[in-house]
C-alpha cells in the first residue's frame, strides 16, 4: 500500500504543481490587465477633464480676446477651477514657461512635453500623482500647455485591496487544489488499487488452489514409488495423481482463459448463430445428467429460430457454467429451469434452480475470481469459483450482461441478456 501512498502524492503534486503555475500566471495576468484597464480608464478621465479645461480657456479666448504683454504670456483669467478632483492646474505659455499655477512650488519651466506621467510629490507620505500634459493648438500652431494632475489614490487603493485578495487568495486556492488533486488521485488511482488487490487475491489464490493438488500429487507420488505391497492400493494413488492432475489442467485453462479473454470479442470474428438450436442441443445433454442425479430438468424455448453474433463455443461455455451450478447447488428431487425469451431487442436466457440458495451478503461477489460462498460449499462440490467469473467475462465480451438473484434456502435465478443482431 506504500507504492499507492507514494505515486497518489506524485499525483496530487504534479496536479497542484500544473494547476497552481495556470492560477499564479492567470492571477499575475488578470492583475496586470486590471492595472492597465483601471489606469486607461482613469487617463481618460483625465483626459476629458483636460479638455473640458481647454474649451472653457478657448471660450474665454473669444470672448475676452487673449492679451498679449511683451512677455508673450496669456492672462486666462483670475481663477483655475480643481473640479473637485485635481490636485493643481497649470498653464505654460508656447515657449514652456509658467503663466498660472493654482500651487505653490511650481516648476517655472515646462519639462515635459505633452503626455501622462506618474509623479511623486511628498516623500514622507508617498502621494502619487498622475500628471498630464496637453498642448494646446489653434491653427496647427501650440499657443499654450495645460498641466493637470489628480491623485491615484482610488486607483492605489483599489489596487492594493486587488493585491490583498491575490496574497490571501492564491495560497488558499493552491491548498484548495492540493486537497483536491490528493481527492482526485485517489479516484484516480481507486481502480489500479482494485486491480492490485484482485490480482494479488488472484494470485494467492491461485497459488493456493494449485499448492494443494500439487501437494497430493507428491504424497501420492511418493507412496506409488514404495515398494508395492498392495497392487490395488498402489493403482489407487496412480488414480488419484491422474484425476488432480485433470483438475489441476482444467484450473490451468480456467486461468488461460481468464487472462486471455480481455475486453469485448471483434464483431468480426464473430458467427451468426441460431440461438435457440444451441441450447436445444445443451437441453439434450443435460436431461440425461439429471436423471443420473435424479433432478427434474425443464426447458421453455421457443419453436422459432432466433440468431445472433456470437462466438458459439465461448457463448456455450457460459451457459454451461451456469447450469453446472445449478446441478451441483439443487438436492436430490430438485428442479432446475432452463428459459429463452425476446425483451427490448435482446435475447434473454434464464436458468433457475430451487436449490440452497445465496446469502444475500455474498451476491454482490459472486462473479469475483475464486469467491466462494463458503469453503465447505465448494469443496464438496469441487469447484474453483471461477465458473461464474468466466461466465461474465464471456458475456461482457459479447457486449451483454449477466445479473442472478437469490434467496437462500429457496433457490437463485441467473439471467443473461445478449444484444440480438
Amino acid at each position: 500500500m506504500f507504492a499507492f501512498a507514494r505515486s497518489r502524492r506524485n499525483l496530487t503534486y504534479l496536479f497542484a504543481l500544473s494547476m497552481g503555475s495556470i492560477l499564479v500566471v492567470f492571477a499575475a495576468l488578470a492583475y496586470y490587465l486590471g492595472v492597465e484597464n483601471q489606469l486607461q480608464a482613469f487617463d481618460e478621465e483625465l483626459y476629458s477633464i483636460s479638455k473640458a479645461i481647454t474649451v472653457n480657456a478657448q471660450r474665454r479666448l473669444y470672448a475676452k480676446r487673449w492679451q498679449v504683454n511683451k512677455n508673450d504670456v496669456f492672462i486666462l483669467g483670475d481663477t483655475l477651477p480643481l473640479n473637485g478632483k485635481l490636485v493643481y492646474i497649470r498653464w505654460y505659455n508656447s515657449h514652456k514657461k509658467l503663466i498660472k499655477s493654482s500651487d505653490e512650488n511650481t516648476p517655472r519651466r515646462l519639462s515635459f512635453a505633452s503626455g501622462f506621467k506618474t509623479i511623486q510629490i511628498n516623500d514622507i507620505d508617498k502621494i502619487w500623482l498622475r500628471e498630464l500634459t496637453l498642448p494646446i493648438v489653434q491653427n496647427n500652431v501650440v499657443i499654450a500647455y495645460l498641466q493637470i494632475a489628480a491623485p491615484l489614490t482610488p486607483l492605489r487603493d483599489s489596487l492594493n485591496r486587488a493585491r490583498l485578495f491575490l496574497t490571501v487568495g492564491v495560497p488558499v486556492t493552491l491548498g484548495l487544489i492540493g486537497i483536491t488533486g490528493w481527492f482526485l488521485g485517489g479516484l484516480a488511482m481507486r481502480p489500479t488499487r482494485r486491480a492490485y488487490e484482485q490480482l494479488q487475491r488472484f494470485t494467492a489464490d491461485a497459488s493456493h488452489e494449485l499448492r494443494a493438488p500439487v501437494a497430493a500429487v507428491l504424497s501420492n507420488a511418493q507412496v506409488a514409488l514404495m515398494p508395492p505391497e498392495d497392487e490395488l492400493e498402489q493403482h489407487f494413488r496412480l488414480e488419484n495423481i491422474e484425476k488432480i492432475a485433470k483438475s489441476m489442467s482444467t484450473l490451468i485453462s480456467n486461468l488461460l482463459f481468464l487472462a486471455r479473454h480481455e475486453g469485448a470479442l471483434d464483431t468480426a470474428a464473430l458467427k451468426n448463430i441460431d440461438l435457440v438450436l444451441l441450447l436445444r442441443s445443451l437441453t439434450e445433454e443435460y436431461h440425461q445428467q439429471a436423471t443420473a442425479q435424479n433432478l427434474n430438468f425443464t426447458s421453455h424455448l421457443p419453436q422459432q429460430s432466433l440468431y445472433l453474433k456470437a462466438d458459439p463455443e465461448l457463448l456455450k461455455q457460459a451457459i454451461v457454467n451456469l447450469l453446472a451450478n445449478a446441478f451441483k447447488y439443487t438436492p436430490d428431487g430438485g428442479t432446475v429451469k432452463l428459459r429463452f425469451l425476446q425483451r427490448n431487442h435482446r435475447a434473454v436466457i434464464q436458468v433457475e434452480d430451487n436449490g440452497i440458495g445465496i446469502p444475500l451478503e455474498d451476491l454482490p461477489h459472486i462473479f469475483e475470481r475464486f469467491y466462494r460462498v463458503g469453503n465447505v460449499r465448494s469443496r464438496q462440490t469441487g469447484g474453483f469459483g471461477l465458473g461464474l467469473a468466466i461466465s461474465q467475462q464471456i458475456i461482457q465480451a459479447h457486449r451483454g450482461q449477466i445479473t442472478a438473484n437469490s434467496v437462500l434456502g429457496q433457490g437463485s435465478i441467473f439471467e443473461i441478456q445478449l444484444p440480438l443482431s
